[in-house]
């Protein structure tokens, strides 16, 4: 048990010192670039289909069950009513495989989808990809009309969800 806690936290750290894929090739104003990806499920979810409708949250984040990647999602989870009563829709995507990603969802309850990237187009279209080959924690805010509205890229996975909530209320 010990060595698993210490083989995380060393995983933990390498994620965050990885370097490459802070987003530099897009900005705020720039169209989103399109997307359509399956949930654990097969459930597929098309960015563009949100346009006109609502402000979209897309958080990338290195990898299922890691400390920050659950903290982060836990996030999302405790708030989820008030994303969903506002009509925010929130997207997290990883390089996860769908079986990875639907552990994730089951060990901790989540209530929201999660993306599996495994070809890695979308991390690499959006630019989060690192040398790793694994997505940066990195948040796009969408708005109704498929512009990137914020770019986060120094993520707080403890005040992330309060934070996109506000961003995205401002665009409704």
């Amino acid at each position: 048990m010990k060595t698993n806690l210490i083989l995380v936290v060393l995983f933990s750290a390498i994620l965050f010192t990885a370097c490459g894929g802070n987003a530099e090739n897009l900005k705020v104003s720039d169209s989103a670039p399109d997307f359509t990806l399956q949930d654990a499920n097969g459930n597929s979810y098309t960015l563009s289909s949100y346009k006109g409708v609502s402000p979209v949250v897309i958080y990338f984040y290195p990898k299922a069950g890691t400390p920050g990647c659950t903290k982060q999602a836990c996030g999302i989870r405790d708030s989820w009513s008030k994303f969903r009563e506002n009509g925010i829709v929130v997207l997290g995507i990883s390089v996860d495989s769908k079986d990875d990603i639907k552990d994730f969802i089951q060990e901790n309850n989540l209530n929201f989808p999660l993306l599996s990237d495994e070809k890695k187009e979308v991390s690499k279209a959006y630019g989060v990809l690192n040398n790793l080959g694994l997505a940066n924690r990195i948040t796009f805010i969408v708005d109704k009309e498929g512009k990137i509205a914020e770019i986060i890229r120094e993520v707080d996975v403890q005040k992330h969800a309060d934070q996109v909530f506000e961003i995205a209320m401002k665009l409704k």
